[in-house]
């Protein structure tokens, strides 16, 4: 596998957002989201090679016991499910964010699978992996990332199509930055008495765009 960033921030997203948290980004996506904010992990050839002992003893010597597994899309390398096993074993709380497109059958049940529903205005919406909704937990979440109105009713739409509020109640809407005005989609929450909740990109709020924060 390879590795372009490990660093200890804040987690700016999803439930744990405002945590401190050792993040652990691998190369390599095989999507292309049109609003994707780190294409410069989006090469299989980015970073530098690293094995599975490497990444733990980076989560160890952060001193931090929050741990996510990012990309790129970690699920495209085949390690990332050891991975996931020898962090838990080694008393680490366990992150793992993907596209949805790749199954998560193989991620240990005790992994906080953050996955993302791709929605029609991001160009990828047809590379969902549907199956992944029935391999849920309660503690799992669903990110849908709303670049309109027309993507924010199309996700209700999903959640009723795949009654997704039984599966996970961790259904979380985020704007993309600079498409949607946060008002906006607040407003659209509000309004749509749906189960579901808003995140902000709070990293983005403290720090722009600069990796590695």
């Amino acid at each position: 596998m390879r590795l372009v960033e490990s660093f200890t921030s804040l987690q700016g997203e999803s439930t744990h957002a405002g945590r401190i948290c050792h993040f652990l980004r691998l190369a390599g996506c095989n999507l292309s989201c049109n609003y994707c904010d780190t294409r410069y992990a989006q090469s299989f050839d980015a970073g530098e090679a690293a094995t599975v002992d490497d990444l733990i003893n980076l989560a160890q010597n952060s001193g931090v016991k929050l741990v996510e597994i990012t990309g790129g899309e970690p699920l495209a390398s085949k390690e990332t499910p050891e991975l996931c096993r020898r962090l838990i074993n080694a008393g680490f709380e366990v992150l793992l964010e993907t596209n949805g497109s790749l199954s998560i059958a193989e991620i240990p049940r005790e992994v906080c699978k953050i996955v993302d529903c791709k929605l029609p205005d991001s160009g990828m919406a047809e590379a969902n992996d549907v199956s992944n909704y029935d391999l849920l937990t309660s503690h799992d979440e669903i990110k849908f990332v709303v670049s309109s109105r027309a993507d924010f009713d199309w996700a209700l739409e999903e959640i009723k199509r795949y009654n997704l509020e039984s599966k996970c109640p961790n259904l979380l809407f985020s704007p993309v930055w600079g498409r949607v005005k946060f008002a906006d989609l607040a407003e659209w929450v509000v309004k749509s008495r749906a189960p579901i909740r808003m995140q902000l990109q709070m990293h983005k709020q403290i720090w722009g765009d600069r990796p590695g924060v």
